[in-house]
Protein backbone atom coordinates (compact mmCIF):
# COMPACT_ATOMS: atom_id res chain seq x y z
CA UNK A 1 0.00 0.00 0.00
CA UNK A 2 2.62 2.62 1.38
CA UNK A 3 6.12 2.63 -0.12
CA UNK A 4 9.28 3.11 1.08
CA UNK A 5 9.69 6.14 -0.25
CA UNK A 6 6.35 7.23 0.84
CA UNK A 7 6.94 6.80 4.43
CA UNK A 8 10.34 8.81 3.94
CA UNK A 9 8.23 11.63 2.55
CA UNK A 10 5.89 11.85 5.36
CA UNK A 11 8.39 11.26 7.65
CA UNK A 12 10.66 14.65 6.25
CA UNK A 13 7.43 16.71 6.11
CA UNK A 14 6.20 15.84 9.35
CA UNK A 15 9.70 16.97 10.38
CA UNK A 16 9.38 19.97 8.65
CA UNK A 17 6.71 20.98 9.71
CA UNK A 18 7.32 20.34 13.45
CA UNK A 19 10.51 22.20 13.38
CA UNK A 20 9.18 25.62 11.70
CA UNK A 21 6.30 25.14 14.32
CA UNK A 22 9.10 25.27 17.22
CA UNK A 23 10.94 28.24 15.78
CA UNK A 24 7.60 30.33 15.35
CA UNK A 25 6.73 29.80 18.78
CA UNK A 26 10.13 30.87 20.35
CA UNK A 27 10.12 33.83 22.92
CA UNK A 28 11.84 36.92 21.80
CA UNK A 29 15.69 36.46 23.77
CA UNK A 30 15.39 38.57 26.42
CA UNK A 31 17.98 40.39 28.51
CA UNK A 32 17.92 38.52 32.03
CA UNK A 33 18.77 41.18 34.38
CA UNK A 34 16.99 43.43 33.27
CA UNK A 35 13.73 40.96 33.24
CA UNK A 36 15.17 39.87 36.50
CA UNK A 37 14.48 43.63 37.87
CA UNK A 38 11.17 44.09 36.68
CA UNK A 39 9.49 40.73 37.44
CA UNK A 40 8.97 41.19 40.80
CA UNK A 41 6.65 44.06 39.67
CA UNK A 42 5.01 42.79 36.41
CA UNK A 43 1.54 41.36 37.49
CA UNK A 44 1.69 37.50 35.36
CA UNK A 45 4.03 34.65 35.85
CA UNK A 46 4.29 31.40 33.75
CA UNK A 47 3.15 28.74 36.54
CA UNK A 48 3.21 24.92 35.62
CA UNK A 49 -0.35 23.03 35.26
CA UNK A 50 -1.09 19.40 35.23
CA UNK A 51 -1.70 19.68 31.10
CA UNK A 52 1.72 21.84 30.93
CA UNK A 53 1.78 25.86 31.26
CA UNK A 54 -0.19 28.75 32.01
CA UNK A 55 -0.05 32.32 33.02
CA UNK A 56 -1.16 33.04 36.56
CA UNK A 57 -2.31 36.65 37.61
CA UNK A 58 -0.51 37.81 40.73
CA UNK A 59 -3.41 40.14 41.47
CA UNK A 60 -6.19 37.86 40.99
CA UNK A 61 -5.05 34.60 41.15
CA UNK A 62 -7.01 33.91 37.95
CA UNK A 63 -5.12 31.54 35.41
CA UNK A 64 -5.31 32.86 31.32
CA UNK A 65 -6.22 29.71 29.48
CA UNK A 66 -3.71 29.88 27.17
CA UNK A 67 -2.50 27.09 24.40
CA UNK A 68 0.22 25.42 25.47
CA UNK A 69 2.05 26.26 22.39
CA UNK A 70 1.78 29.81 22.81
CA UNK A 71 2.36 30.78 25.85
CA UNK A 72 5.58 32.28 25.77
CA UNK A 73 4.40 33.90 22.87
CA UNK A 74 1.51 35.51 25.23
CA UNK A 75 3.68 36.18 27.92
CA UNK A 76 6.01 37.87 25.86
CA UNK A 77 3.09 40.87 24.43
CA UNK A 78 1.85 41.02 28.10
CA UNK A 79 5.00 41.49 29.35
CA UNK A 80 5.09 44.07 26.08
CA UNK A 81 1.98 45.53 27.00
CA UNK A 82 2.81 46.02 30.77
CA UNK A 83 5.87 47.44 30.05
CA UNK A 84 4.27 50.54 27.48
CA UNK A 85 3.30 51.51 30.62
CA UNK A 86 5.37 50.99 33.53
CA UNK A 87 8.21 51.47 32.02
CA UNK A 88 10.25 54.41 31.59
CA UNK A 89 13.31 55.33 30.32
CA UNK A 90 15.65 58.74 30.87
CA UNK A 91 19.19 58.46 29.65
CA UNK A 92 20.31 55.17 30.92
CA UNK A 93 17.76 54.96 33.83
CA UNK A 94 14.73 52.70 33.23
CA UNK A 95 12.08 53.63 36.10
CA UNK A 96 9.69 51.50 36.64
CA UNK A 97 6.45 52.76 37.70
CA UNK A 98 3.09 51.12 39.18
CA UNK A 99 0.07 51.48 38.57
CA UNK A 100 -0.65 55.05 39.97
CA UNK A 101 2.02 55.94 37.65
CA UNK A 102 4.55 56.23 41.05
CA UNK A 103 8.34 55.59 40.80
CA UNK A 104 8.80 52.14 42.94
CA UNK A 105 11.71 51.49 41.56
CA UNK A 106 15.05 52.41 38.99
CA UNK A 107 17.96 50.43 37.33
CA UNK A 108 20.70 51.61 35.49
CA UNK A 109 21.28 50.13 32.10
CA UNK A 110 24.48 49.36 30.49
CA UNK A 111 24.63 49.95 26.88
CA UNK A 112 23.74 46.56 25.94
CA UNK A 113 20.56 46.89 28.67
CA UNK A 114 19.59 49.49 26.85
CA UNK A 115 19.70 48.38 23.74
CA UNK A 116 17.19 45.30 24.83
CA UNK A 117 14.94 47.40 26.81
CA UNK A 118 14.37 50.15 23.47
CA UNK A 119 14.19 46.90 20.98
CA UNK A 120 11.90 45.12 23.41
CA UNK A 121 9.89 47.74 25.56
CA UNK A 122 9.27 51.03 23.30
CA UNK A 123 9.91 49.72 19.55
Amino acid sequence: MFSKKMVWVLMAVFAFLSISTFIINMPEKKDRHVIEKISAYFPYEITKTIGGLDILDKKSGEKLKIDNAKVFLAFDDLLKKWGATHLKLKDHTLIILNDQNQTVDKMHLDEKELKFVKEFFFK
